[in-house]
């Protein structure tokens, strides 16, 4: 008898679980889109996405740009424009001094000495990045 139970409850939950979910199918609506209620409630539900959508984009764009400002000032990375300088030594000898300038991101020189240790103050009309 409990083999028999078992069935028995078995099919009366197929039976509920069929009875209870049910399938959407525009083909068979019984509500035409066209009337006020459905064309409200899809206006209300875009309005309400991109409202939502735009909140959390500008939380997140929020949160992505302060990380950036944050972690800015600790990049390691630089970059550094060698040119050479023509000197006369003593004797009379010419030769090749190399400058090095360390420039920022954009290419601008920056106002401290370059970490190689032959740098010298780039003067303005020499400077090789405008």
């Amino acid at each position: 008898m409990n083999v028999f139970k078992a069935i028995k409850m078995g099919s009366v939950a197929a039976t509920l679980v069929n009875l209870l979910a049910g399938c959407a199918n525009n083909e068979y609506a019984h509500t035409s889109p066209y009337h006020l209620g459905p064309v409200a409630g899809q206006a209300i539900g875009n309005a309400t996405g991109v409202v939502a959508g735009n909140a959390l984009g500008l939380g997140v764009g929020v949160v992505e740009g302060t990380a950036a400002g944050v972690v800015a000032p600790f990049d390691p990375s630089y970059r550094m424009v060698r040119h050479w300088k023509t000197e006369t030594t003593a004797d009379g000898r010419m030769i090749q001094v190399p400058v090095d300038v360390l420039v920022d991101k954009y290419g601008r020189p920056v106002n401290m000495p370059a970490p190689t240790g032959n740098s010298l103050a780039p003067s303005p009309a020499t400077s090789p990045v405008k």
